[in-house]
């Protein structure tokens, strides 16, 4: 699979990773997949597979020593335009033809101990655009409205939810937008937004 790194130094000094792949096998929907009108928020087995806006998974995660189980729900993706993608990286020309998509994710913590640290619940959160892997950049979402910077949670106790986000840069071009999570080693959930 073909891999390209980037380092870019946003103006506040903020290190960006640029990292595009191709899709793989494992990663890419079923063609067939039904599409419906959004569901009342209803957890699904920890089985993989794709879900209806709105519709929720239950995942877990190893959160230091601790396994803790969430609801996982796919809410929305912002996107930005051409123009503040190339904002954020360093060479302008590195961004062309791309935009900025924010995945914003509400995890729901269903059991286990409360957390002390950071979480790693949305470390698996990926954003696809006409079945290719965006390309992830660390921190740019950490400001986004309605996004929650995990390095700020400081407690996150049974029955408390958060919504982390992840940003990515996708083609300008895209037509259809996914949002997928997973379990460590597991098929993932996908949700999808139409551009």
């Amino acid at each position: 699979m073909p891999h390209k790194t980037l380092r870019i130094a946003a103006p506040a000094l903020l290190v960006l990773t640029l990292s595009a792949c191709g899709g793989g096998g494992d990663d890419k929907p079923d063609a067939d997949a039904k599409k419906s009108s959004p569901k009342a928020t209803q957890a699904k087995p920890a089985s993989g597979g794709e879900l209806d806006t709105g519709e929720s998974a239950t995942g877990k995660v190893k959160e230091g020593d601790a396994e803790i189980t969430y609801d996982i729900t796919a809410q929305k993706v912002d996107i930005g335009s051409e123009a503040e993608a190339q904002k954020l990286v360093q060479d302008p020309a590195d961004a062309k033809g791309m935009v900025l998509a924010v995945a914003h994710v509400q995890f729901t913590h269903k059991a286990g101990p409360a957390l002390t640290e950071s979480p790693d619940a949305n470390d698996s959160t990926t954003i696809w655009a006409d079945g290719q892997k965006g390309a992830l950049l660390i921190g740019a979402s950490d400001d986004s409205p309605g996004c929650e910077d995990p390095i700020d949670i400081e407690s996150w106790k049974s029955g408390e939810s958060h919504v982390l986000c992840e940003s990515y840069l996708i083609p300008s071009k895209t037509k259809s937008v996914e949002v997928r999570w997973s379990e460590e080693n597991g098929e993932p959930f996908i949700w999808k937004f139409p551009k």
